[in-house]
Formats: structure tokens, C-alpha cells, sequence
């Protein structure tokens, strides 16, 4: 059955306009442009916890005076119990790096099916601080490190000690005290791979178990420096308070490592993209809203301008889009108040962001989807796909012209024939088997390059094409063209799958994989995206999210964009 058709049996129940089309929504400048929304990973995982009662709890802390050691946190969801051990390890400050290939870091993380016995815990000890280099079972589902954030968690710890509240201004400049810089599921290194979770509902979503984990990692990094003031400050020392906790978000670095993955999954990106769409076509269907929701959009748009206000980046290119996008905010917030209470509230305040640049556009779009959670949160569950990319060998050269000529009209109207087109290679590292982006000149063995050349592959394909006659089957043609077989596949499956492509040419000289990088992080939930360069960026998730003992129904939803307001004193 297609992943959408529940989507489409409640077309009637839940009225939407038109869909924003592939051609549209499926540019890099716009991808580089996407914000969080309730849709996002995160955000989906903190109303299934909330709502099944499920708060991650330790119930194992053997931390020396310094913090070295491990904990243990278990929480039950969908019935079923997980448990992250957490290890905290001295580190050198010349072996401190963020980059893929250290060594060494503050704190590994492993998320486990069931309760670890004493066994299990040392076992885990000698390879999950070893990360990639380590060995895991099936009982291993998410493998993950973490380094502090020194200056900021000295401080905190310092202040603790002291009886004393870390200062609001440090902690909303920095916003977490750790920050990770590799997450992984899904079968890597012998861990469970994710089609053995069949049968647990929550966690068919796209990266439930890593955003668990990460959920679960914030608790540590609190517990763990309350530890530390404890252990340095005795009886004089005070805990972090309940506001500061939550504005303490888990910092993530992000490389080109995740770039690909918006390519190689179209299936997949295509289901998440169609989702975010189809909420919107909903939301602006919307014909009139109450007072509360009048009332709550405007407390929402007072915190997005706080949120723009405390968000500065070093980037300077960056940081000038951000002071726009602050001014083009303000500007359509003088017409929030009479079009909330016109006809088609949504689709008129979507409609006049579109006047504007494309940042605002999107902030726009994850604004108006976010009182509208009975309307649309429901959708979440149509984001995994259980469909895989399949050759259709009896298909027509005729039909799959047509699907070239619908699907992939960008990619003829490309100019494919200058330098400046062929600039760039994606390839694979050979001393961490990681991807990695250099000019097409450096890359000298062929084998080593990804197959990320998509609109070059179309255009090849209809050259050979054009000695087809229209009633020959893709068999025939590809039994002396095998190596078209896998941009044939390709083509086939966008045309089922529209939001699947992403419509820029990946290897031209002004391809900037950051797009791809906040794309990708705003489904996982992440905010203050802080671009290093246009291939790196450090995030932040959970900030503003309520601590485990406080979750609940009624404040699962309040952590979009936060504001800092409360860490600001």
C-alpha cells in the first residue's frame, strides 16, 4: 500500500488547497531555508512520551568526584524498556576535536534494547569508547559520542558550586553543555538494524530511536554537571534550576557525512517532504480561527523575534541573512493582526510572505503549522517508508520518456556542457569511509566518486535514447546500456515520488552542501543553525524542552524556537 493512503482517504475530512510542486520546493536555496516544525522528528517523539507517561529516569550513577564513570537511564515506550549508558572519560585538550576522525571524546553513549546487566555495561565500556572502531550486538540499537562545551560547562559547574545560578547571558549564547558530533542507528557496526522493530509502533518514524537517545543525553549532561558542583561546592551548592535546564539544548556538529543522505533516499525524502506539504495544504485551507488561536499566534510571533534576536552566528554572510530575515519578520507583523481575522487567516499570512525573501517565507510556513496540531500531527505517521527503489524492466522507452519529460525538466534546461558544471566530486574518504566534496581534478579515481551527478546521468540517458524507438521495453535497452540501470531506476521511482529530487546540479561550483545539512536537520527538529563553513554547521536540539519529570501533554508542544527568555536575567 503507498505510504499516503491514509493521506488521501481523508482528503475529504480535512479540506487542503494545492500542494507547492516539486519544482518549487525541491531547490537547494529553499531546502537551505527550512525551519523546524511540530512535524519534526523530535518534537513528534516528546508527544509520544508525554502522552504515554514514559519520563527517562536514571537508576544507575557511578560518577567519581570529577564526573568519570557512567550512568545508566531507562525508560519504557510502547511498552517496551530502553536503557542509554552513558560513559564520562577524562580527555586531553589536544585530543579534543570535533571533527570525524578523533580518537577521544568527553562522553559514548549507547542505547540498549532492555536493561544491561553489569556484564553488558563493561563490556560496552571497552567499545563504545572506541566508537567505530568498537564491536556491538543487535542489543545495541544507537551509538553516539559527545564533548563538552569547557568553558560553558565550567562555568555552570563553578557557579553551582557556589550556590549560585550560571549567568543567563553565557548559558543563551552557547546553549548546551555538550555537543555531539555522531549519531548512529540503523544496523551500523552490528548494532540492531531498524527493520528488527517491526511490531513497535512509535518507532517506525524516521530516526525515533536517535532523537530517544539524544532526549536522553540532555538528562545526563544536567545530572552530570549538578554531580560536578556537587563534588566541588559540598553543602553550599545549589542544582541547576528548572528554567536554565530547559534552555540547556545537546549541541550537535554536523559535516558533510549526512549531506548525501537527502540522494540516496528519495523515497524516503520524498514521504517527509510530502508530509510538511500536505500539512500546509491543510493549514491553509484553514477558513477561520477563535480568539485563543488569534491570541496564541501572537504570543508565538513575540517569540520568534526573540528567537531572531538571541540568534547570531560568526558567519558573516549567514548573519546578514539573519538580520534580514529579522526585518522582513518585523515588517509582515505590522498585517498579522488584520489577516488573522479575515477569511483563510494562513493562507492569507503564507500568501504575504511570499512577496518577500525565501527565509521568511519558510519561517512562515513552520509559524502557521504550529497551532494546528489536532489538524495535522496525525501526519507524522506517514513519514517512514517501507517501499524500496525497484527497476521496472517492462516499462516502455515511450513511458519512460514521458516520465523524463514531466519529472526532470529541470535537468535538461541545464547547460551541463561548461567547467563550471562538472566543478565539483563527491566521493568517499578511504581513512574513514566518509563522504567528502572536492573539484572534480582532485578526485582521480573514478571508483571513489558518488553517484550525485544526477541531472549529467539524465541527460546522458536521453542521448542514448534517442536510438530507441518508443515501444521498446527498458529490458531490451538496458541488456547492451547496463550502466543506465541505475538512473532508469531513479527516474521510475520520482515518477511515484516527486518530492524525491532534489532539482540543482550537485556538482556545479556553487553547490552549497550546508542546504542539504539544515534540510535534513529541520526534520530532525534542530534550531540556531550556526554554519561554520558551507560544509559544516553545529545546532541545537531540545532546547527549550521540558525536562523528563516535567514533561507533559500540556507542554510537549512548547519548544518551538525558543526564545530564552527565562535564561536572559
Amino acid at each position: 500500500m503507498n505510504e499516503f493512503s491514509s493521506i488521501e482517504l481523508q482528503s475529504e475530512v480535512f479540506p487542503q488547497t494545492e500542494l507547492r510542486p516539486p519544482e518549487t520546493v525541491m531547490r537547494l536555496q529553499r531546502m537551505g531555508s527550512f525551519f523546524p516544525t511540530r512535524l519534526s522528528f523530535l518534537r513528534s517523539l516528546l508527544r509520544d512520551l508525554a502522552r504515554q507517561n514514559a519520563k527517562p529516569k536514571c537508576t544507575e550513577q557511578m560518577l567519581d568526584d570529577d564526573g568519570y564513570g557512567h550512568c545508566v537511564y531507562e525508560v519504557v515506550l510502547d511498552n517496551r524498556l530502553y536503557s542509554l549508558i552513558a560513559y564520562s572519560s577524562p580527555l586531553e585538550p589536544e585530543n579534543r576535536t570535533d571533527r570525524v576522525i578523533a580518537e577521544a571524546w568527553d562522553a559514548c553513549f549507547v542505547l540498549f534494547d532492555g536493561k544491561p546487566l553489569k556484564a553488558d555495561i563493561e563490556l560496552l565500556r571497552n567499545n563504545a569508547t572506541r566508537q567505530e572502531s568498537g564491536r556491538y550486538n543487535p542489543s545495541v540499537l544507537v551509538l553516539s559520542r559527545a564533548n563538552k562545551s569547557v568553558r560553558l560547562f565550567e562555568h555552570v559547574a563553578d557557579a553551582l558550586a557556589k550556590g549560585q545560578q550560571p549567568d543567563g547571558e553565557a548559558v543563551a549564547a552557547t546553549g548546551y553543555l555538550m555537543r555531539t558530533t555522531a549519531v548512529y542507528g540503523n544496523g551500523k557496526f552490528g548494532m540492531a538494524d531498524r527493520a528488527d522493530f517491526a511490531g513497535r509502533p512509535s518507532l517506525s518514524q524516521p530516526f525515533r530511536l536517535e532523537m530517544l537517545t539524544v532526549y536522553m543525553i540532555k538528562e545526563f549532561t544536567i545530572d552530570l554537571v549538578n554531580h560536578v558542583a556537587q563534588s566541588r561546592g559540598g553543602d553550599n551548592a545549589v542544582k541547576l534550576d528548572n528554567a536554565t535546564c530547559r534552555n540547556l539544548g545537546i549541541g550537535n556538529s554536523t559535516g558533510l557525512g549526512m549531506a548525501p543522505f537527502l540522494v540516496n533516499h528519495p523515497i524516503l525524502i520524498n514521504n517527509w517532504m510530502m508530509v510538511r506539504e500536505t500539512a500546509l495544504a491543510r493549514v491553509k485551507a484553514v477558513e477561520a480561527i477563535d480568539d485563543d488561536q488569534v491570541s496564541f499566534f501572537k504570543s508565538l510571533c513575540k517569540q520568534v523575534q526573540k528567537h531572531l534576536k538571541n540568534w547570531n552566528v560568526d558567519d558573516e554572510h549567514e548573519q546578514r541573512r539573519i538580520e534580514g530575515l529579522r526585518a522582513d519578520f518585523d515588517d509582515l507583523l505590522v498585517h498579522v493582526p488584520t489577516i488573522l481575522v479575515s477569511k483563510f487567516p494562513w493562507a492569507g499570512i503564507v500568501d504575504k510572505s511570499e512577496a518577500s525573501s525565501i527565509d521568511l517565507q519558510e519561517l512562515i510556513i513552520a509559524l502557521v503549522l504550529e497551532p494546528n496540531g489536532d489538524l495535522i500531527d496525525g501526519l507524522t505517521d506517514c513519514m517512514e517508508a517501507t517501499a524500496e527503489a525497484k527497476l521496472d524492466p517492462a516499462m516502455s522507452i515511450g513511458d519512460l520518456r514521458e516520465i523524463i519529460a514531466e519529472r526532470y525538466r529541470w535537468a535538461l534546461s541545464l547547460d551541463l556542457s561548461t567547467e563550471y558544471a562538472n566543478a565539483m566530486a563527491w566521493y568517499v574518504s578511504e581513512d574513514k569511509l566518509e563522504p567528502r566534496l572536492g573539484t572534480s581534478h582532485s578526485v582521480e579515481r573514478d571508483y571513489q566518486k558518488m553517484p550525485h551527478h544526477i541531472p549529467h546521468d539524465v541527460q546522458s540517458l536521453v542521448a542514448a535514447l534517442n536510438n530507441c524507438n518508443d515501444t521498446e521495453s527498458v529490458a531490451e535497452f538496458l541488456a547492451s546500456t547496463l550502466h543506465f540501470r541505475s538512473i532508469v531506476r531513479r527516474i521510475q521511482t520520482i515518477a511515484k515520488h516527486s518530492y524525491g529530487e532534489v532539482q540543482d546540479n550537485l556538482v556545479a561550483g556553487d553547490v552549497r552542501p550546508i542546504d542539504l545539512l539544515r534540510c535534513k536537520l529541520s526534520f530532525f527538529g534542530a534550531s540556531r543553525f550556526d554554519p561554520r563553513s558551507d560544509r559544516w554547521t553545529r545546532i541545537t536540539l531540545y532546547q527549550g524542552a521540558p525536562m523528563a519529570a516535567d514533561l507533559s501533554e500540556e507542554n510537549a508542544a512548547d519548544c518551538f524556537l525558543p526564545s530564552l527568555e527565562m535564561s536572559m536575567r
